[in-house]
């Protein structure tokens, strides 16, 4: 079990509401939505981490067309609370159009799913830069 928890990772979509997860394997380059989570979330998140043993975290970090996105400094805060509280390194990926594609494939489905849809697909575009894949 050891060996396959060195290449889970988990993904966190930073809402002010909801916090979207995934679960993902590095070595297969999959990622799954999870039930997303009440923000701030740490005592959840402690109890994801203790359940699928991740060996890292992924934060998406929004990211403006111009200028800075009004959340971005609430989201390196939590990414670095992270860090600090879980002693686990954290990756921040540009999730610029993971909403909207996140919306995209859930036409037609409940709205919450969203945020953890949107955590999936942040996961997907870290595999893939980590394998030097152009998304």
């Amino acid at each position: 079990m050891p060996e396959r928890a060195s290449r889970t990772v988990l993904a966190l979509d930073f809402g002010l509401k909801r916090i979207g997860v995934a679960v993902g394997e590095s070595e297969l380059r999959t990622a799954h939505p999870l039930p997303p989570i009440a923000a701030p979330g740490f005592d959840s998140i402690g109890k994801l981490l203790a359940e699928w043993h991740p060996a890292q975290i992924v934060v998406g970090l929004p990211v403006a067309a111009q200028g800075e996105h009004p959340l971005a400094k609430k989201v390196e805060r939590f990414a670095r609370q992270l860090e600090g509280r879980f002693r686990l390194p954290v990756a921040r990926v540009d999730e610029r159009f993971s909403s909207v594609e996140a919306e995209s494939r859930l036409k037609g489905t409940k709205r919450k799913s969203i945020d953890s849809v949107a955590a999936q697909l942040i996961l997907e575009q870290y595999f893939d830069q980590a394998a030097g894949i152009a998304s």
